[in-house]
């Protein structure tokens, strides 16, 4: 699966030149940079292409995929912390209890442990910066959960992270947007398995 970023006007503004290939063939892929590099804003450029959604001055191709509203999910750490958003469990007692003991780490393994797997199996996964909160060893341990989820569930994984542990597990590909090259070249069709014009 490939999507082609035909335009973007944050992408432009980065001086990441049109078009862009990304690989999404892989079924555990990090996105790292530097802050402001574009992780997040390549992220849900993701998630609205598996979405079918228009979006002012955005244009992509997706290739290599039924999109369906369904089968993508978007979790972002910071956004959709469920300590903040208390009042979505007042029918749930004990859930509400617990976010309200439990440190925001205990709370994002909770999503790893229950919520995720919850999802249907064959999900497009989309995660801002899971590691948020955790343990250098909490960080290493979502790397099995994520798999878990690869291997049972026939799920994708797509993240924006920082963590060196999501980063240099030997299960993920790294799409590292520092080290992208513009080519100038316009490809006529999609690239081989494997490559893309952002590395």
């Amino acid at each position: 699966m490939y999507l082609k970023i035909l335009a973007h006007p944050v992408f432009v503004s980065l001086n990441l030149h049109m078009p862009v290939t990304v690989d999404l063939s892989h079924p555990l892929i990090m996105l790292r940079g530097e802050n402001g590099s574009g992780k997040s804003t390549l992220l849900h450029a993701i998630y609205y292409a598996l979405r079918g959604e228009q979006v002012e001055n955005y244009r992509y191709k997706l290739e290599g995929h039924e999109s369906s509203v369904s089968e993508a999910f978007m979790f972002d750490a910071e956004q959709h912390n469920p300590r903040n958003q208390l009042h979505l469990f007042e029918d749930q007692p004990q859930m509400k209890e617990f976010l309200e003991t439990a440190s925001h780490g205990q709370v994002m393994l909770s999503l790893f442990r229950q919520t995720f797997p919850s999802l249907p199996a064959g999900t497009i996964l989309l995660l801002d910066e899971p590691e948020m909160a955790l343990s250098e060893s909490n960080q290493r341990r979502i790397v099995k959960m994520l798999m878990e989820l690869v291997n049972e569930k026939n799920m994708r994984i797509i993240a924006a992270t920082h963590s060196p542990a999501l980063i240099e597990s030997s299960e993920t590909y790294v799409i590292n947007l520092d080290d992208y090259v513009n080519r100038n070249v316009i490809p006529t069709d999609m690239p081989p398995p494997g490559q893309s014009t952002i590395h």
